[in-house]
């Protein structure tokens, strides 16, 4: 089932646009693109809690990138394929599945 999710993921940023329906792993619920804009406005808002979660997840991130990301999914996403040396497909998976475990945790 999270193969399919992460496919659908990608074939959906293929056209530049998030998917409209990502689906949770564990849970079954799923989280429309105006819900992944709601949990983003939440990560900007108390971005110096959330990017100690985001250095747990990606420690490649410098304190730099931290600052220049700034809240910002599409910044979050460049900084992790760069740092990691990922496909930007492999990179907005990895920041799908960070979102699901994170709005679980809301």
């Amino acid at each position: 089932m999270r193969s399919i999710a992460i496919l659908a993921a990608c074939l959906g940023l293929g056209a530049g646009v998030l998917p409209a329906v990502v689906h949770a792993q564990a849970s079954g619920q799923t989280t429309t693109q105006n819900d992944v804009k709601t949990i983003w406005e939440k990560f900007k808002g108390s971005w110096n809690q959330t990017k100690g979660a985001v250095k747990e997840q990606w420690a490649k991130l410098t304190d730099d990138d931290l600052l220049a990301i700034e809240g910002r999914r599409d910044q979050l996403v460049g900084k992790i394929q760069t740092r990691y040396g990922i496909s930007k497909e492999e990179a907005e998976a990895q920041v799908s599945s960070w979102e699901q475990r994170r709005f679980r945790d809301m």
